[in-house]
Protein backbone atom coordinates (compact mmCIF):
# COMPACT_ATOMS: atom_id res chain seq x y z
CA UNK A 1 0.00 0.00 0.00
CA UNK A 2 2.77 2.42 0.96
CA UNK A 3 4.63 1.60 -2.24
CA UNK A 4 1.52 2.38 -4.30
CA UNK A 5 1.12 5.73 -2.55
CA UNK A 6 4.78 6.58 -3.12
CA UNK A 7 4.48 5.58 -6.79
CA UNK A 8 1.40 7.80 -7.20
CA UNK A 9 3.14 10.75 -5.55
CA UNK A 10 6.17 10.30 -7.79
CA UNK A 11 3.91 10.14 -10.85
CA UNK A 12 2.11 13.34 -9.83
CA UNK A 13 5.43 15.07 -9.20
CA UNK A 14 6.85 14.06 -12.57
CA UNK A 15 3.65 15.09 -14.33
CA UNK A 16 3.71 18.53 -12.72
CA UNK A 17 7.40 19.16 -13.33
CA UNK A 18 7.11 18.06 -16.96
CA UNK A 19 4.92 21.02 -17.82
CA UNK A 20 6.98 23.45 -15.81
CA UNK A 21 10.32 22.55 -17.37
CA UNK A 22 11.08 19.26 -19.08
CA UNK A 23 8.15 19.55 -21.53
CA UNK A 24 7.48 23.27 -21.19
CA UNK A 25 4.99 24.13 -23.98
CA UNK A 26 6.96 27.09 -25.33
CA UNK A 27 10.61 26.57 -24.43
CA UNK A 28 10.75 22.82 -25.06
CA UNK A 29 7.82 21.84 -27.32
CA UNK A 30 7.46 25.16 -29.20
CA UNK A 31 3.66 25.09 -28.96
CA UNK A 32 1.34 28.07 -28.68
CA UNK A 33 3.67 30.40 -30.56
CA UNK A 34 0.88 32.71 -31.77
CA UNK A 35 -0.18 34.09 -28.35
CA UNK A 36 3.41 33.86 -27.13
CA UNK A 37 4.49 36.39 -29.73
CA UNK A 38 1.29 38.44 -29.92
CA UNK A 39 0.31 39.26 -26.32
CA UNK A 40 3.67 39.62 -24.58
CA UNK A 41 4.33 43.32 -25.18
CA UNK A 42 3.32 43.93 -21.55
CA UNK A 43 3.00 41.87 -18.40
CA UNK A 44 -0.70 42.19 -17.61
CA UNK A 45 -2.03 40.95 -20.99
CA UNK A 46 0.45 38.06 -20.87
CA UNK A 47 -0.66 37.07 -17.36
CA UNK A 48 -4.32 37.33 -18.33
CA UNK A 49 -3.80 35.12 -21.37
CA UNK A 50 -1.91 32.61 -19.24
CA UNK A 51 -4.72 32.46 -16.66
CA UNK A 52 -7.28 31.94 -19.44
CA UNK A 53 -5.21 29.05 -20.80
CA UNK A 54 -4.91 27.50 -17.33
CA UNK A 55 -8.69 27.70 -16.88
CA UNK A 56 -9.51 26.25 -20.30
CA UNK A 57 -6.83 23.56 -20.11
CA UNK A 58 -7.83 22.39 -16.62
CA UNK A 59 -11.56 22.31 -17.31
CA UNK A 60 -11.08 20.62 -20.69
CA UNK A 61 -8.81 17.96 -19.23
CA UNK A 62 -11.34 17.24 -16.50
CA UNK A 63 -14.20 16.75 -18.96
CA UNK A 64 -12.12 14.73 -21.44
CA UNK A 65 -10.78 12.50 -18.67
CA UNK A 66 -14.29 11.83 -17.34
CA UNK A 67 -15.62 10.85 -20.77
CA UNK A 68 -12.47 9.08 -22.04
CA UNK A 69 -14.07 5.63 -21.93
CA UNK A 70 -17.00 6.86 -24.03
CA UNK A 71 -14.92 8.45 -26.79
CA UNK A 72 -15.07 6.91 -30.25
CA UNK A 73 -11.87 7.13 -32.34
CA UNK A 74 -13.52 8.95 -35.24
CA UNK A 75 -15.25 11.46 -32.94
CA UNK A 76 -12.60 12.24 -30.36
CA UNK A 77 -11.16 15.35 -32.07
CA UNK A 78 -14.67 16.74 -32.54
CA UNK A 79 -15.46 16.14 -28.87
CA UNK A 80 -12.16 17.74 -27.82
CA UNK A 81 -12.92 20.83 -29.92
CA UNK A 82 -16.49 21.18 -28.63
CA UNK A 83 -15.32 20.81 -25.04
CA UNK A 84 -12.50 23.32 -25.45
CA UNK A 85 -14.71 25.85 -27.28
CA UNK A 86 -17.22 25.76 -24.43
CA UNK A 87 -14.69 26.82 -21.83
CA UNK A 88 -13.04 29.34 -24.16
CA UNK A 89 -16.43 30.98 -24.63
CA UNK A 90 -16.85 31.16 -20.84
CA UNK A 91 -13.42 32.78 -20.45
CA UNK A 92 -14.06 35.23 -23.30
CA UNK A 93 -17.47 36.30 -21.95
CA UNK A 94 -16.04 36.65 -18.44
CA UNK A 95 -13.35 39.04 -19.68
CA UNK A 96 -15.89 41.06 -21.67
CA UNK A 97 -18.13 41.33 -18.61
CA UNK A 98 -15.55 42.10 -15.92
CA UNK A 99 -12.39 43.27 -17.72
CA UNK A 100 -13.53 44.91 -20.94
CA UNK A 101 -10.32 46.89 -21.49
CA UNK A 102 -8.21 43.75 -21.14
CA UNK A 103 -10.58 41.88 -23.45
CA UNK A 104 -10.09 44.60 -26.06
CA UNK A 105 -6.31 44.48 -25.57
CA UNK A 106 -6.18 40.72 -26.13
CA UNK A 107 -8.56 41.00 -29.08
CA UNK A 108 -9.07 37.74 -31.00
CA UNK A 109 -6.38 35.80 -29.15
CA UNK A 110 -8.69 34.60 -26.36
CA UNK A 111 -11.17 33.00 -28.83
CA UNK A 112 -8.19 31.52 -30.67
CA UNK A 113 -7.40 29.42 -27.60
CA UNK A 114 -9.87 26.99 -29.17
CA UNK A 115 -7.22 25.99 -31.72
CA UNK A 116 -4.26 26.33 -29.36
CA UNK A 117 -2.04 23.30 -29.91
CA UNK A 118 -1.30 23.02 -26.18
CA UNK A 119 -4.95 22.42 -25.26
CA UNK A 120 -5.63 19.81 -27.95
CA UNK A 121 -2.26 18.15 -27.37
CA UNK A 122 -2.92 17.61 -23.65
CA UNK A 123 -6.44 16.37 -24.30
CA UNK A 124 -5.12 13.78 -26.75
CA UNK A 125 -1.84 12.85 -25.03
CA UNK A 126 -2.95 12.88 -21.40
CA UNK A 127 -6.60 13.46 -20.49
CA UNK A 128 -7.99 10.88 -22.94
CA UNK A 129 -5.68 8.20 -21.50
CA UNK A 130 -5.44 8.97 -17.77
CA UNK A 131 -7.58 9.42 -14.70
CA UNK A 132 -8.90 12.67 -13.28
CA UNK A 133 -6.08 13.46 -10.83
CA UNK A 134 -3.27 12.98 -13.35
CA UNK A 135 -5.19 14.98 -15.96
CA UNK A 136 -5.71 17.92 -13.59
CA UNK A 137 -2.06 17.92 -12.48
CA UNK A 138 -0.93 17.74 -16.12
CA UNK A 139 -3.17 20.69 -16.99
CA UNK A 140 -1.88 22.76 -14.08
CA UNK A 141 1.74 21.96 -14.91
CA UNK A 142 1.38 22.79 -18.58
CA UNK A 143 -0.79 25.84 -17.92
CA UNK A 144 1.47 27.31 -15.26
CA UNK A 145 4.54 26.55 -17.38
CA UNK A 146 2.96 28.36 -20.31
CA UNK A 147 1.95 31.32 -18.11
CA UNK A 148 5.43 31.66 -16.60
CA UNK A 149 6.89 31.65 -20.10
CA UNK A 150 4.55 34.41 -21.25
CA UNK A 151 5.29 36.48 -18.15
CA UNK A 152 9.05 36.06 -18.56
CA UNK A 153 8.89 37.11 -22.20
CA UNK A 154 6.56 40.01 -21.42
CA UNK A 155 8.67 41.23 -18.50
CA UNK A 156 11.78 41.50 -20.68
CA UNK A 157 9.93 43.28 -23.47
CA UNK A 158 8.03 45.65 -21.19
CA UNK A 159 11.18 46.49 -19.22
CA UNK A 160 13.19 47.35 -22.31
CA UNK A 161 10.37 49.15 -24.13
CA UNK A 162 8.96 51.21 -21.22
CA UNK A 163 11.30 50.79 -18.27
CA UNK A 164 8.48 49.12 -16.33
CA UNK A 165 7.44 45.61 -15.30
CA UNK A 166 3.70 45.08 -14.85
CA UNK A 167 3.38 48.87 -15.11
CA UNK A 168 5.66 49.41 -12.08
CA UNK A 169 8.64 51.68 -12.79
CA UNK A 170 11.92 49.78 -12.56
CA UNK A 171 14.49 51.54 -14.71
CA UNK A 172 15.98 54.93 -13.72
CA UNK A 173 14.93 58.22 -15.33
CA UNK A 174 17.91 58.28 -17.67
CA UNK A 175 16.93 54.98 -19.29
CA UNK A 176 16.12 55.31 -23.01
CA UNK A 177 13.26 52.94 -24.00
CA UNK A 178 13.82 50.53 -26.87
CA UNK A 179 10.74 51.11 -29.02
CA UNK A 180 11.45 48.01 -31.11
CA UNK A 181 10.80 45.73 -28.11
CA UNK A 182 7.10 46.64 -28.16
CA UNK A 183 6.87 45.67 -31.83
CA UNK A 184 6.69 42.19 -33.40
CA UNK A 185 10.43 42.22 -34.03
CA UNK A 186 10.96 42.57 -30.28
CA UNK A 187 8.88 39.46 -29.65
CA UNK A 188 10.95 37.37 -32.08
CA UNK A 189 14.26 38.65 -30.74
CA UNK A 190 13.31 38.11 -27.09
CA UNK A 191 11.89 34.65 -27.72
CA UNK A 192 14.98 33.63 -29.68
CA UNK A 193 17.32 34.80 -26.92
CA UNK A 194 15.31 33.06 -24.19
CA UNK A 195 15.22 29.84 -26.23
CA UNK A 196 19.00 30.06 -26.63
CA UNK A 197 19.44 30.51 -22.87
CA UNK A 198 17.16 27.55 -22.10
CA UNK A 199 18.99 25.32 -24.60
CA UNK A 200 22.37 26.38 -23.22
CA UNK A 201 21.25 25.72 -19.64
CA UNK A 202 19.84 22.31 -20.62
CA UNK A 203 23.03 21.24 -22.41
CA UNK A 204 25.16 22.44 -19.54
CA UNK A 205 23.09 20.47 -17.06
CA UNK A 206 23.36 17.32 -19.17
Amino acid sequence: MAKNVEADIELYKETLLAGLWRENPVFRLLLGMCPTLAVTAAGKPALTMGLCVIFVLTCSNIVVSLMRNLLKPHLRILMFTLTISTFVTIADLFLKAFALRMSETLGPYVPLIIVNCIIICRAEACASKNGLVVSVIDALGMGVGFTLTLCALASVRELLSTGKIFEAQVMPDWFVPWAAMSMPVGAFITLGLLLALVNAATKRKV
